[in-house]
């Protein structure tokens, strides 16, 4: 019975002896594969960089396309002239092949004296068309003719210079005592004779118009020809007053 027992507790240690081995060598199986994953993980530097760097760079851009291809040279011809300085040269060698230049034929001769255009039998001198060109051509024709204006308007210079006889103002004797002075300026029209008409006030003191027009009425200009005939102008005139007579 002892020796049963002694049996038996000896195959149960076997067997708990070989469940320990087991859950012992799969623990050291799984630390092993765990480490050998850690390891790339851990040192980088152990990796092929030349590989990884290929998945991370872009591929190079493809190549240029090729130049086209350059234009055949273009062939200048030299025509040398045979007429140098309007003399004609001799040449260096014979043609193979002389070409013979073919006048071309004189026009008939032309009726009416050599008039183009006129019938046979014409008398010499004729006139281009024959009699009707003649009769045409001998008709005047009438340019028409601008009408000259009535009237113009002219500068205060051109007026100044047509100017014939001028009346100089009686200088206001109140104007005189106030101590005014300056310049009075008249819308004036220019009639065909030279006479002044339609005087109309356009600045200048009120003590001063007065006198500056009477003046004005008098003055004459030489009629303003426009074509060869007189015509009306309007213009601007200038009457200064100065206490200092100038």
């Amino acid at each position: 019975m002892f020796e049963d027992s002694l049996i038996e507790s000896g195959n149960r240690f076997k067997a708990k002896r070989r469940l320990s081995t087991t859950i012992l060598s799969f623990t050291l199986q799984v630390a092993l594969i765990g480490v050998l994953i850690l390891i790339p993980l851990i040192y980088t530097d152990a990796l092929p960089k030349t590989q990884l760097m290929t998945f991370l760079v872009a591929p190079p851009p493809p190549p240029p396309p090729p130049p086209p291809p350059a234009a055949a040279p273009v062939k200048v011809v030299k025509i040398q002239s045979e007429v140098i300085n309007g003399q004609l040269r001799t040449p260096t060698k014979i043609p193979d092949k002389v070409q013979m230049i073919k006048e071309e034929e004189a026009p008939p001769d032309l009726g009416g004296g050599g008039v183009p255009g006129g019938v046979p039998g014409g008398v010499p001198g004729g006139s281009m068309g024959g009699v009707m060109g003649g009769i045409l051509s001998s008709t005047p024709t009438a340019v028409p003719k601008v009408a000259t204006p009535q009237r113009i308007r002219v500068s205060t210079g051109v007026a100044t210079g047509l100017l014939i006889k001028k009346v100089t103002p009686v200088y206001p004797q109140l104007a005189k005592q106030a101590r005014i002075q300056g310049t009075v300026i008249l819308q004036a029209e220019i009639s065909k004779d030279g006479t002044i008409q339609n005087l109309q006030l356009i600045s200048g003191h009120p003590m001063l118009a007065p006198a500056a027009i009477e003046a004005v009425k008098q003055w004459r200009y030489k009629p303003y020809l426009l074509n060869g005939e007189p015509v009306a102008v309007e213009t601007q005139v200038q009457v200064n007053f100065s206490l200092s007579g100038g």
